[in-house]
């Protein structure tokens, strides 16, 4: 019996032995001691006042706010942000006039942009639908609408080709905008929930024509919209500034938040470059 014990331990203490043998060397091809950890990406923020963060002061130059979502999203996902050069107010082509392609070289890996607002004349609608009549505010969708379809393509495929020359090795993520209202919620200082979901197919019909700019470059767009459902201007737990706000109808630090989520949800270890 003693002799069949012994045999016994030899016989464990061999296959020990054996899997000790095997484990080692793939633990050491997987994790080799001293290996260099993951390159980190640098990006660039260009565009309008959604991505200086305009809303939530602070200010820097141009309302740039440190709780833009391109300034929450720096240390995330191995990113480290280099220029912030989004200001308050710029349109496609201001953007340009402006220097922000200042920041991208060919060694940009990469950009993160929010354009097109302003080139349409967007804030127009919202204050004729807020306080005037319901033929003013009919009036005044159908003339951003047309705009939208109209004339922000091309200015936003001139501004896009500028980008991929001064940028020809980055990925370039664009940032769409959040619809204002929550027609759900009633009437709010004068827009009708009919009203308010008017405006909110005008942002829709303003994401589709600024992915669609997107994708014909190769570019990746970020869909906020779905984040700020229940979360309009009129909603009780609103991420959307209102009139009475310096920064009306920008977002809130909770709806910056969320934009930094969503990028960050959209950044996907090696696509860079």
């Amino acid at each position: 019996m003693a002799s069949r014990q012994r045999g016994l331990a030899t016989a464990l203490t061999t296959l020990l032995a054996l899997l000790v043998a095997l484990v080692v060397p793939l633990a050491t091809a997987t994790a080799p001691a001293g290996s260099a950890p993951p390159s980190r990406t640098t990006y660039d923020v260009l565009g309008d006042s959604y991505g200086s963060g305009y809303g939530v002061p602070p200010y820097g130059a141009c309302g740039r706010s440190q709780s833009a979502y391109g300034v929450l999203v720096d240390g995330r996902a191995r990113l480290d942000l280099d220029d912030f050069v989004a200001c308050a107010g710029t349109t496609t082509t201001s953007l340009v006039a402006g220097g922000q392609l200042d920041a991208l070289d060919a060694d940009s890996d990469l950009v993160l942009l929010s354009i097109g607002g302003n080139d349409i004349g967007w804030s127009s609608a919202v204050v004729a639908c807020l306080g005037g009549s319901d033929a003013g505010c009919a009036g005044a969708l159908a003339v951003v609408r047309g705009r939208v379809v109209t004339q922000l393509p091309a200015l936003l495929d001139s501004l896009y080709d500028r980008i991929e020359a001064a940028a020809p090795g980055a990925r370039v993520i664009v940032t769409g905008y959040p619809r204002l209202f929550s027609p759900e919620h009633g009437a709010y200082l004068g827009a009708s929930p009919a009203e308010q979901e008017a405006l909110n197919e005008g942002a829709d019909l303003l994401h589709s024509v600024i992915a669609a700019a997107a994708r014909r470059h190769g570019f990746d767009v970020v869909d906020v919209r779905s984040h700020f459902v229940g979360h309009g201007v009129n909603a009780p737990d609103p991420w959307i500034l209102g009139p009475a706000d310096p920064g009306a109808f920008h977002p809130t630090l909770a709806g910056y938040e969320a934009y930094a989520g969503a990028v960050t949800a959209a950044i996907k270890p090696g696509r860079h470059r």
